[in-house]
């Protein structure tokens, strides 16, 4: 029988070369945050942790090293003539708090009337996903992402709504699980007109 513990335990050493370096400073502030906490980072279930932090930190945040609006630069004029709502509903989505680096969870419904061009749906995501990788507030969060597709789309009209739940309060604090934070921003028709904006909320689920 073939014996693939060479093979393997290289393809191991070569995965871990390849992980992102971490700076000793970065682990020391890890080391010094699991002290503070009460903790022992020189046991042995702690060793390897500010590296895996600092690692899982960077990839949280890679939205830093993005600008969300490169997802809306390749758009589509050929849609036979559909000039209506675009629409990509519960977007689940992940950030954090930038008051307390605590998670929030939760989805958003993204919405546009184009003009005379379109963008792949996924790309809605990946605008979303751009600013949520980033210490955030959910009405920054909110904002950002209409503005982003105001400015690059130019169509007649935005809508944006977060409803996301808030680590920082379930889960410490005043403690009170169960409860989700709902933000909007209308831009254009959907602001301006109240037919639009009944459509595109009812659509929605609001």
């Amino acid at each position: 029988m073939a014996d693939y513990s060479d093979t393997f335990d290289e393809a191991l050493a070569a995965r871990e070369a390849a992980k992102l370096p971490v700076p000793d400073d970065v682990q020391d502030a890890v080391r010094t945050l699991l002290r503070w906490a009460g903790e022992d980072p020189d046991r042995e279930g702690l060793l390897d942790t500010p590296k895996r932090v600092a690692r899982a930190w960077k990839e949280y945040c890679e939205g830093y090293d993005e600008n969300p609006a490169i997802h809306l630069a390749r758009t589509f004029e050929e849609v036979g003539g559909y000039d209506e709502l675009v629409l990509l509903k519960d977007i689940p989505f992940h950030s954090h708090c930038e008051h307390h680096m605590a998670p929030i969870i939760g989805k958003a419904s993204i919405a546009y009337m184009p003009t005379d061009r379109v963008v792949g749906i996924s790309k809605l995501a990946r605008v979303l996903h751009g600013y949520a990788r980033r210490l955030q507030v959910q009405e920054r969060l909110t904002a950002e992402v209409a503005q982003c597709i105001w400015d690059n789309l130019k169509p007649h009209g935005v809508a944006v709504i977060i409803e996301a739940s808030h680590s920082c309060m379930t889960a410490r604090g005043v403690r009170t699980p169960g409860v989700g934070m709902t933000t909007s921003r209308l831009l254009g028709c959907f602001l301006d007109d109240p037919l639009s904006r009944k459509e595109v909320l009812s659509l929605m689920g609001y």
